[in-house]
Parts: C-alpha cells; sequence; structure tokens
C-alpha cells in the first residue's frame, strides 16, 4: 500500500532557522548588487539606500593597500599624487569552489561600461581603471564623480559590495579646482550619511591621528560612531617612541565598531626587482 502522503510529509524535518538564514542572505546581495546597476545606468539618484561600505581616507592614507588586502590582488593604480579620481564602486562576488561551469581557482574582474568582458589578468584591470578614469576626469588629476563600477569573482573574498572614494587632498593640482578639498568632502558626505552605509575610515599612524581627516567626516554623517570601522594603517613606520595603543583602544575617538590596525605592503613587495643573474 502506498505511504500515506500526510504521514510522509510529517517525517521530513524541517530546516533550522540558522539553515534556513544562510541562502537567504546569499541571495539578498546579488539582488543588492544588480539594483546598483540598475541605478548606476539610470543616471540618477535612487530614493532606495542601498546597503554598502565606503571607504573613506585622505591622499596616501592606505586605503588602496586596505582594498586590495580584501581581495588578496593587486589591482588599482598607484602613485605619489591622487590616484583615486572617481568613486570605484567594488562589488566582490564569492565563487563556490567547484561550481558548475567554473575553472578551479579562476579569478577576474568585469567593468559594467564593458559588459561581457572579462578580466583575468589584474594588471589589465589596473589599467582599465586608469583609462576609464582619464575619459572622464582628464589626465591631469582632474576629479569626477562618475562612478566605475568593477565585479571581482573569486573563492577568495566574500560577497560584499565596498566604495572607494576619492582621497581628501588639500592643495589643488593639475586641472583640480581651488575649492578640491570641499568638492571632495561633498562627494564623501553623499555616500556616507545614509544609515545603510558603513563607513571604512582609514588613517595612517604615521599622522596625528586626533585630526584625521577620515575620522572627522565619519564623526559628520555619524555622530555616536555606531557604523564606523577605524582602520590605522602604516603602524610599522610611526615615529620611535610613539604608539597607536589608545586609539586602537577606542580611549581617544571611540567606536561601536572599534579599531584595526594594519601594516601596509611596502612598494618593494609589490614590485619586487629581479637580481641580475
Amino acid at each position: 500500500m502506498a505511504d500515506d502522503p500526510v504521514t510522509a510529509a510529517a517525517t521530513v524535518p524541517s530546516p533550522s532557522p540558522a539553515a534556513a538564514a544562510g541562502p537567504i542572505g546569499h541571495s539578498v546581495i546579488p539582488i543588492v548588487n544588480k539594483l546598483q546597476d540598475i541605478f548606476s545606468q539610470l543616471g540618477s539618484s535612487s530614493t532606495i539606500d542601498l546597503p554598502q561600505v565606503a571607504v573613506v581616507g585622505s591622499q596616501s592614507s592606505g586605503k588602496s593597500s586596505v582594498l586590495e588586502a580584501l581581495v588578496g590582488r593587486d589591482f588599482l593604480p598607484r602613485g605619489s599624487d591622487i590616484c583615486t579620481r572617481r568613486p570605484l564602486v567594488l562589488q566582490l562576488v564569492h565563487l563556490a569552489q567547484g561550481a558548475e561551469g567554473n575553472v578551479e581557482g579562476a579569478e577576474w574582474g568585469e567593468f559594467l561600461h564593458l559588459p561581457g568582458k572579462r578580466f583575468f589578468d589584474f594588471a589589465a584591470i589596473r589599467r582599465e581603471i586608469q583609462v576609464e578614469t582619464d575619459r572622464e576626469a582628464g589626465g591631469n588629476k582632474g576629479v569626477s564623480d562618475k562612478q566605475i563600477r568593477l565585479k571581482i569573482f573569486s573563492p577568495n573574498v566574500l560577497n560584499i559590495t565596498l566604495v572607494d572614494l576619492p582621497g581628501i587632498t588639500k592643495v589643488p593640482v593639475g586641472d583640480q579646482p581651488t575649492d578640491i578639498e570641499a568638492r571632495i568632502r561633498t562627494m564623501i558626505l553623499s555616500y556616507i550619511k545614509h544609515e545603510t552605509c558603513v563607513i571604512l575610515a582609514v588613517s595612517p599612524a604615521n599622522s596625528d591621528l586626533a585630526n584625521s581627516d577620515a575620522l572627522q567626516m565619519a564623526r559628520i554623517a555619524d555622530p555616536d560612531g555606531s557604523r564606523t570601522i577605524g582602520v590605522i594603517t602604516k603602524l610599522d613606520i610611526m615615529d620611535r617612541g610613539t604608539d597607536a595603543r589608545n586609539f586602537l583602544l577606542g580611549n581617544i575617538i571611540p567606536l561601536r565598531l572599534g579599531y584595526v590596525g594594519v601594516v601596509n605592503r611596502s612598494q618593494e613587495a609589490r614590485c619586487p626587482k629581479v637580481l641580475p643573474t
């Protein structure tokens, strides 16, 4: 006799709340990423504040190194002057190991302005960011608020959306307007003012942390420090006899999410010289 369908259904264990939450959480992030792409293509401000992490800091504070550490690859423009001249929306997409259609260990990037084209060479991603920046902002240090959108697919990343914003600069150079500092601060605030934005405030340890531009901007948008994470870079090149202990412990500027100390790779480590044989 066939099994009673009611009895059979009753014997099937229901998924636990934790198991059910996992797939739902993973499915929401791609939807949010797709919405961000759509709103970006519309060219107008959306009425939905989508969750993201904004990376804020002064020029040469080590923002690029922090982002590259999250990805595990070198792919951002570098130099002694302003490098990030357009907001870079970086969507990290985790690839499951052995997923169907994916070569094991494969990593690549895709730009929204070049649909269908995959960049497996991360040096080529850096060059495309530079070319696209120059196309919109010019080749003489100009700054634009028009986004560059990049997705990186890798088995070594978490599903997260980061926004790399231009570094705060004091003195205009090249084609930058005289009020460049005010313009960049306004651009940064337009991202971090939303309650759905987590602020990654990057400050170099070899400067006066009490006067950090990143922490000052974060305090304007997030007065109680409830959605700001402090990142202190360049701990290895602080002046002898000084330390960042009180900042890392939150004794100077308290943040509810705390601080993280980072030691950046040196330029020599990023670009090792080939010794003659």
